[in-house]
């Protein structure tokens, strides 16, 4: 019984020290991101009116804030915890050489450790998400839905009609 032990860990340890030695590798520079220029060129087909923000925030919430944070700032506690530096999109000058067709792209299929959406989100939520983004920077996301107008209470029949005076 012990035999076959030994021979088993002799060949194993002998297979372990036959291994060729490798010498680590200088990581490569990575190649600079570029967004395809039919992409780029692409036009933003959502207007960005208040439904469009209302769903663009929608995602935003469940797909994008934890690493970019509720307010878009770029300090979501994912980001946090990874120490990953992400772009404050509140400044005006962030975004401010992106197409609205690069940030769909970008969104879509991703951008360094950002894994793109792909088919998880609708394209026209996508092209909202592009809408709800540029809109931390002009101080128009979308709030909470407006409370409706008090209509006042009609008055009781038996009150007198109340005119100029």
């Amino acid at each position: 019984m012990l035999k076959p032990f030994l021979i088993l860990s002799g060949l194993l340890a002998a297979g372990v020290f036959a291994l060729p030695q490798q010498a680590p590798q200088a990581a490569a520079p990575a190649a600079e991101f570029k967004v395809p220029a039919d992409a780029a060129g692409q036009a933003n087909p959502v207007r960005p009116n208040a439904e469009s923000l209302a769903r663009g925030k929608k995602v935003y919430s469940y797909e994008c804030s934890m690493c970019h944070g509720d307010d878009g700032g770029g300090a979501g506690d994912l980001a946090k915890n990874m120490k990953a530096k992400m772009p404050n999109f509140r400044d005006p000058t962030t975004l401010k050489g992106q197409t609205d067709g690069a940030l769909f792209y970008i969104i879509k299929s991703g951008k360094g450790e950002m894994e793109g959406e792909g088919a998880r989100v609708k394209t026209d939520d996508v092209w909202s998400l592009v809408n709800y983004t540029r809109s931390f920077s002009k101080g128009q996301t979308a709030g909470p839905a407006p409370e409706p107008a008090a209509t006042p209470a009609p008055a009781p029949a038996d009150a007198p009609a109340q005119g100029p005076a």
